[in-house]
């Protein structure tokens, strides 16, 4: 029977978009009177989230976590916990609420809690077509101000809504993780249970799998009068815990659940003060998700191939909550598309193409029924998800025109910046058929490989055109283009490939 119990909380809010898009902004922009800035500040809707965030504060963030704090106090600190808080929640509670941030930093001073880094954005960076370098980036930046907050290195990690494959599990171990958190899928477990630690595939990488059965007792059906086991209380639900069979069981949920999704007139804050206590009386240990991963032995192999990505969301616990549906799908390509462009401009434009990936905006359009169905409406700030498509995609693509606009206008400065996925380098070919092995995902690496490629493969694509249209309608610089372009009919080989540096080192040092 379990010994050993581990809670982890996952605490996020998004910035959400105005529901209706405002025609005198357009106006003005069109007069040329806004810039990005003023454009797509005025469209996040920073009013609702102020009031959201006050009214969570109030309801759940400040008295939860004063309950916690008074039970690590009264249990001599045998209260142990994981928190898992967005970049973006920290954003608003400094804005919004110091004292809530202030909590947070006298419950990491007990020494019993722990912190688990995520995406800074909450985002779907992980399911990134271009490959997981923005996934990597927003880990860092997360990873960083934890220790910045509160003085902890993060050494456990749970990707957004416990998204999941072989492929994420293996750059978060070379990024030095030792843990990660994830879904106990009942597809991929089988007859296994997912009360044990497993190990990733590949890499020596510790994982926690969340008991979705007795997590979601708690966090959806705790108010749930129709339920047969109606009302749930701390003594019923810490025996659940003793009684099941394995080694440590992950209890995983929104913290709002306790106040917000059920509001504390349902009990659950009650619920939540006495179940601690129960567990403490009766022998379930609490620990860290860390202790808990790395003081167990490891159970088994959990192998999720990155073509059957888990997650923890919905019926089916996969990627369907936020691409399930072509207006998600399509959403996500425009998305993906631009952020090169977006990379290589940096700043305001870097920081609202993160905002608007934020993996809330994409779960709003899901057009799942039923109980899926019923989640999404909850969480959702629009009237249905053609609505919520149809305001995402009309910032989207504000902020794509804005991106071209200034990318064009610098283009001589910004081509120089940009580091194109592997999809969109150019590769270099001897013949039709003939790959060198060579391939260039900005300008500066396609300048210096002309210094290894070969002279015949270099002659090759000109002749063909390859290089002009590569630069002319991936690196969007026309204008180059033509200049190679004037190069193509030079015969002698060595002359042509001679011509072609002096004209990109030309343009470099302009």
């Amino acid at each position: 029977m379990v010994k050993n119990l581990a809670l982890m909380f996952e605490i996020h809010q998004p910035y959400r978009l105005k529901r209706r898009f405002p025609l005198n902004l357009l106006r003005n922009y069109l007069e040329g009177r806004l810039n990005l800035t003023e454009v797509m500040k005025s469209l996040f809707d920073s009013e609702r989230d102020r009031k959201i965030f006050l009214r969570v504060a109030k309801k759940c963030y400040i008295p939860t976590t004063r309950i916690l704090l008074d039970l690590i106090e009264e249990l001599d600190h045998k209260c142990r916990l994981s928190l898992s808080i967005s970049g973006v929640w920290i954003e608003q509670a400094r804005k919004y609420s110091p004292e809530v941030l202030q909590l947070f930093n006298e419950i990491s001073a007990t020494g019993c809690v722990e912190f688990v880094c995520q995406t800074y954005y909450h985002s779907l960076a992980s399911l990134h077509p271009n490959g997981l370098e923005e996934f990597q980036e927003q880990i860092a930046l997360h990873r960083g101000l934890i220790e910045d907050l509160f003085n902890q290195k993060a050494i456990s990690i749970e990707n957004t809504e416990f998204l999941y494959n072989n492929n994420l599990a293996l750059s978060v171990y070379r990024l030095g993780f030792r843990v990660m958190l994830t879904e106990g899928v009942d597809r991929v477990l089988g007859t296994r249970s997912p009360n044990y630690v497993y190990r990733a595939y590949g890499c020596d990488l510790r994982l926690l799998l969340r008991n979705y059965r007795l997590s979601d007792d708690i966090g959806f059906r705790f108010s749930d009068v129709s339920w047969n086991q109606y009302p749930l209380t701390a003594d019923k639900y810490s025996l659940w815990l003793k009684s099941t069979p394995g080694d440590v069981i992950l209890i995983a949920m929104d913290y709002e659940t306790f106040g917000e999704h059920h509001w504390p007139e349902s009990g659950i804050q009650e619920f939540l003060k006495w179940l601690v206590r129960r567990c403490v009386e009766i022998g379930v240990e609490m620990l860290k998700v860390s202790t808990a991963a790395l003081e167990h032995e490891v159970k088994d192999i959990y192998d999720i191939p990155p073509w059957h990505t888990i997650s923890w969301a919905d019926v089916e616990k996969d990627t369907s909550a936020w691409l399930g549906n072509i207006m998600q799908r399509r959403c996500f390509e425009i998305y993906t598309w631009i952020e090169p462009y977006v990379k290589a401009i940096g700043g305001e434009y870097l920081k609202y193409w993160r905002l608007l990936g934020i993996s809330d905006h994409y779960h709003y359009m899901s057009t799942k029924t039923g109980g899926p169905g019923e989640v999404h409406s909850y969480f959702s700030p629009y009237t249905n998800p053609f609505e919520a498509f149809e305001v995402y995609i009309e910032t989207l693509t504000l902020l794509v025109h804005f991106t071209l606009m200034e990318y064009r206008e610098k283009v001589y400065k910004y081509a120089w910046r940009i580091k194109l996925p592997s999809g969109m380098a150019f590769h270099f070919y001897l013949t039709e058929d003939v790959y060198t092995g060579y391939r260039a995902r900005s300008l500066s690496e396609f300048l210096e490989l002309l210094e290894v490629v070969p002279p015949e493969s270099i002659v090759y694509h000109i002749r063909r055109g390859d290089i002009q249209n590569w630069i002319s309608t991936t690196l969007l610089w026309p204008e180059l283009s033509h200049e190679i372009d004037k190069i193509r009919e030079i015969s002698e080989v060595k002359l042509l490939v001679r011509k072609l540096k002096r004209i990109l080192k030309s343009v470099k040092s302009s």
